[in-house]
């Protein structure tokens, strides 16, 4: 078997100039093409909401759209917990807590539903990469306006460059990859 840092070597690859020049995209299709090595991903995500002897700890796995519904899902079936989509504005049909974050180049919100969690619900927030932090730092605020109780957050790829970990300090942060 493979271990998990040549897994990711070999499923996540580099794109330069996109979405724009000098951008290096981190595409991780040919990670979800692989069977075996996305189910190791799977399991080393899921990882991060267990206790020292291997047992879940958490109720509910946040995937924070659009990549990160795609390894939260199965995060949250290993998990034997449940699975909650954190989305844009406006893609989530009923009553919701939204929060706005800046962006580079402007503003974005994301949204929960209201009833997402119970309150003391422990949450594992997933995501695919962590960069400047925004995104998942509005998550948290979201997560505990509905007075759920995040475990940690697990993404498949931080990029050290960004300040993304800086930005979270103080939260329980893990990554598979830091590049």
């Amino acid at each position: 078997m493979r271990s998990l840092e040549q897994v990711l070597a070999d499923g996540i690859r580099d794109i330069p100039d996109y979405p724009q020049p000098g951008v290096v995209f981190k595409d991780i299709t040919p990670l979800l093409a692989d069977h075996t090595g996305f189910a190791q991903v799977v399991e080393a995500l899921a990882a991060a909401g267990t206790d020292d002897d291997g047992n879940p700890v958490v109720d509910k796995v946040v995937g924070i759209e659009a990549r990160g519904f795609i390894l939260a899902a199965p995060v949250a079936l290993a998990l034997g917990a449940g699975f909650v989509p954190v989305r844009k504005k406006g893609k989530l049909p009923a009553a919701t807590y939204e929060e706005s974050y800046a962006l580079e180049y402007g503003e974005a919100t994301i949204e929960v539903h209201q009833d997402a969690f119970a309150p003391g619900d422990r949450v594992l927030v997933i995501d695919d990469v962590l960069a400047t932090g925004g995104t998942v730092e509005a998550c948290l605020r979201l997560i505990r306006r509905c007075e759920a109780e995040v475990v940690g957050t697990a993404v498949l790829l931080e990029l050290s460059f960004l300040p993304g970990r800086k930005r979270l300090e103080g939260e329980h942060v893990s990554s598979l990859l830091t590049v």
